[in-house]
Parts: C-alpha cells; structure tokens; sequence
C-alpha cells in the first residue's frame, strides 16, 4: 500500500483510508490499520518521537495533550493492533502537509514517562510505545 521513504500528503492517505485528520494516531473506522503520524511539533507538547540510540526501535509518544496519558481511544489502539488484526504504520513529517513512510511497526511495549511537560507546561506521566519494523 505505501513505499518506505517515499513521501505521501498526508490529505492524499486520508482521501484513500480515512480516518481523523488531526490526530497523530489514526483509526479509520472499517479499516484495519492504525496509523501513526510523527512531526516535529509534537516537541511543543512534550512528546519526544525517534530512533532509539542503537536504531531497533522507534519511540512513540502517545496521545493527549493535557494530564496524564491513559491506555484508551488511540493509545488502547496502538497496544491492541495485533490482538484487533490491525497493520500499525509509521509516518514521519517531512514538511508541512508531507509525510515520509517509515513502514509497518509492532507494538513491543510501552513505558510511562514522568515529568514530560503538557500542553500547558504542567508535568504529567506520558506513554511512550516502543514499537519495532515488521521488516527492514
């Protein structure tokens, strides 16, 4: 369905899946993929998504933006995607409105974060999901 490191509009992927425009993690309703957008913006909400030191994992933070993250809605999505027979694929902005595809992941767990600030700067304990290339 999409190429690694080719670069897709981020409109484009919806008009072909659905799904809600704004999140970062997607769950078009009939479809089974979960899809998971990365941007840099997401710093200004604490989130810190990226290659782990070594490269074999990527850290995903999840989502809300205000208090503590909890396991429902995108982030229950993401941690079930195999039990729910959901492809999770991984896209990384490149530009506004443009989205490199990283590939396919899987969830391999999850950490609980303290102290990363909110939207409001308050400090709240965030999810971030360790997840893994199907292949590479």
């Amino acid at each position: 369905m999409f190429i690694p490191g080719r670069e897709y509009r981020r409109d484009d992927i919806h008009r072909l899946l659905g799904g809600q425009r704004q999140n970062g993690i997607v769950t078009p309703r009939g479809r089974r993929v979960v899809l998971l957008f990365a941007s840099p913006r997401g710093e200004t909400y604490g989130y810190q998504d990226g290659w782990s030191e070594d490269g074999r994992f990527y850290w995903y933070t999840g989502e809300g933006q205000y208090g503590d993250m909890r396991l429902t809605r995108g982030n229950r999505a993401v941690l079930e995607h195999r039990e729910q027979g959901r492809a999770l694929h991984l896209f990384e902005q490149t530009r506004p409105g443009m989205y490199r595809y990283v590939g396919q992941m899987e969830c391999d767990g999850y950490e609980l974060r303290p102290g990363v600030p909110d939207r409001s700067g308050r400090p709240r304990t965030a999810i971030v999901f360790r997840l893994r290339p199907v292949s590479r």
